[in-house]
């Protein structure tokens, strides 16, 4: 079936007008639409796509790029220790992203303060 481009256009008016006013691109010149991510929405640095990550302030092509490029994580404090975004953007985005194990990959181990040896009396 072919559709002329009058019939694509009318087809894509009513989807979107069925989708509501939210549904539309935000006009050239204002950006990304801010969100903010509820406890149970959060990001996953594994496996987020590029346009997942750059829905976070302060993340554009380059650093989401990065991200990916970085994979896997094990903690989200990596973005840091890595040197991939500074540490000022991380405090901004701790509560909007989330680190998910991979699987196969083992558990992050929990930190244990070091062993000190016993003296012997």
């Amino acid at each position: 079936m072919c559709l002329s481009k009058n019939q694509i256009l009318k087809f894509m008016v009513l989807i979107l007008s069925l989708l509501g006013p939210g549904a539309a691109m935000p006009a050239f010149g204002q950006g990304r639409p801010s969100i903010a991510a509820p406890a149970s929405n959060l990001i996953d640095l594994n496996s987020a796509s590029q346009d997942d990550l750059m829905t976070l302030d302060g993340i554009g092509e380059v650093r989401s790029a990065a991200i990916i490029r970085a994979r896997p994580f094990r903690t989200k404090g990596e973005l840091v220790e890595r040197h991939i975004i500074p540490e000022a953007l991380y405090e901004k985005l701790t509560d909007k992203v989330t680190v998910r194990p991979i699987p196969g990959t083992p558990p992050v181990p929990p930190t244990r303060p070091p062993s000190v040896p016993q003296r012997k009396s």
